[in-house]
């Protein structure tokens, strides 16, 4: 869910074709998770299909431009209020999510930052305060159960203080709330138009 909403917050800015797109989620994200074009192009796919982007026409070189919908741009900002629901997954959405938003132009970072402090400080106080239903919590049952309560009592505390972390770097950061602005030099590749490729 975090490529889909990612490309969609980077649509926000201004219409897009499929490279740079993807140019720009690895600008935004350090490029600590490549996509290859191919889901670039899936996902702008189902985002049609779904009404919130539009595809264009081709340019002069063959470029397709992907634009935002009002239905895709609501669908951001419900992303960006959000706190992310924790599952497991190859990427952090929430490490995804929070350096998407600070190079946002217009996003406050530590507004989003804010919200899921909230949800994660709930989320460790219902770790930290749930009980062992299973029978004796001395057997090995008992034992497996808060091996993985501790996993998650302590993954919900490092988070909180890398939320801190986060939030410091980006108050001390010069360029903190300026964002990034779509580059202005396109990547040199591109998909052609299904209309071209048949010329």
């Amino acid at each position: 869910m975090s490529v889909r909403q990612s490309l969609l917050a980077i649509l926000d800015q201004g219409p897009c074709y499929g490279y740079q797109l993807r140019a720009e989620f690895d600008r935004r994200t350090g490029s600590t998770w490549p996509l290859n074009v191919g889901q670039i192009y899936n996902t702008l796919e189902r985002l049609e299909r779904d009404g919130l982007v539009d595809r264009g026409d081709a340019d002069e070189q063959g470029h397709v431009y992907w634009q935002i919908t009002d239905a895709g741009s609501a669908e951001v900002a419900q992303w960006l209020s959000s706190p992310v629901v924790r599952a497991q997954a190859t990427r952090d959405e929430l490490a995804l999510k929070l350096a998407v938003a600070a190079t946002l132009p217009g996003v406050d970072a530590t507004a989003v930052i804010h919200a899921q402090r909230r949800a994660s400080l709930a989320h460790l106080h219902s770790v930290q305060h749930a009980t062992y239903t299973g029978g004796d919590a001395e057997d090995a049952a008992g034992l497996a159960w808060s091996l993985v309560m501790d996993s998650m009592i302590f993954t919900a505390e490092a988070e909180l203080r890398w939320l801190d972390h986060i939030e410091a770097r980006l108050a001390l950061h010069p360029l903190s709330g300026m964002g990034l602005e779509l580059a202005t030099e396109h990547p040199k590749r591109g998909r052609p138009s299904s209309r071209a490729a048949a010329r």
